[in-house]
């Protein structure tokens, strides 16, 4: 039996990025659950909630993924309390490696029985990054190589509304 894994982030938004990390995970893991969380340190174009709802219409049709949303406390601490015995997270380039090593051995210090495992993703997708995501769809620009449908729409949806605050 494959053990359990989350995967974290902030997914503002979810990337096809995101979704190559997850089904890299879905290889190795039986169950990967995708946790949403709060960063106070990001302005998020979306709230949890649209993120939530946007990351489950993305991954509805995956067997072994759920989305639940971290509204507060140790990432660790939530690991722990579902079980899983690994932290998944996607390295796009060195600056990400080195951040999430901090994190990954602090999390060890933890919880011990979790791993965290680095994956990257395919090389079309190392340069997207969500805030480059979220800036070229708020000025207009195609991103719809980079996102599932739903979330391009949901884009849309919010530039729309930027727009129309600003008239």
């Amino acid at each position: 039996m494959k053990p359990k894994a989350i995967y974290p982030g902030t997914f503002d938004p979810f990337t096809n990025g995101h979704l190559d990390v997850l089904e890299r995970a879905l290889n190795i893991f039986e169950e990967v659950i995708v946790v949403i969380a709060e960063n106070v340190q990001k302005h998020s174009l979306f709230t949890i909630d649209e993120r939530s709802v946007m990351i489950s219409e993305v991954v509805g049709d995956y067997a072994g993924v759920s989305v639940e949303v971290l509204h507060s406390g140790l990432l660790a601490d939530y690991a722990r309390q579902v079980g899983a015995r690994a932290i998944v997270r996607g390295v796009r380039q060195v600056k990400d490696f080195e951040y999430e090593f901090q994190m990954s051995l602090l999390n060890r210090h933890l919880y011990p029985e979790v791993t965290t495992v680095f994956l990257m993703p395919n090389v079309k997708y190392t340069y997207v990054a969500s805030s480059i995501i979220r800036e070229v769809a708020m000025l207009g620009g195609d991103v719809s190589k980079f996102v599932h449908p739903c979330v391009l729409e949901m884009l849309h949806q919010k530039r729309d509304e930027k727009k129309a605050t600003k008239l």
